[in-house]
């Protein structure tokens, strides 16, 4: 799949699912080798068709690959943050119809938020109101 062309304000093409998994691992293990991240996803995936999957995943910029002690290493291109803002404004867009209110009330409806995140949002909210948020 080509990448989209877009301006520097833009981010790249939203992650596949199976690109999403690997990323939950690499956000996780932080810096990882092929095999950990095989070891991290759930089974039923190929050895092979992770190291397939990374290796197209170097070439669209969403990993990148290093070395450690030999052996190839990857880690996130763009931050978990970044990624997450991204496919949340995506998400926004194309099932909400662009309205924040319905994106957080349906979250909040999906699954039962924390005291702790409760205060969190409210925070966020808060920070907002005073226009001292990041709006994009």
């Amino acid at each position: 799949m080509p990448r989209q062309r877009q301006s520097a304000k833009q981010h790249l093409a939203l992650p596949t699912d199976a690109e999403l998994d690997i990323l939950a691992a690499l956000w996780r293990l932080k810096l990882a080798t092929v095999r950990e991240v095989h070891d991290e996803l759930a089974k039923g995936r190929g050895y092979t068709t992770t190291m397939k999957q990374m290796q197209v995943m170097t070439e669209k910029g969403v990993v990148i690959r290093g070395e450690r002690f030999g052996s190839p290493d990857y880690r996130t291109a763009p931050a978990k943050e970044q990624t997450q803002k991204q496919i949340a404004g995506d998400l926004l867009k194309r099932a909400f119809e662009g309205s924040a209110r319905c994106l957080i009330l349906g979250a909040l409806s999906a699954k039962t938020a924390s005291a702790e995140e409760l205060r969190d949002i409210q925070r966020m909210i808060e920070t907002f109101q005073k226009g001292e948020g990041n709006s994009r």
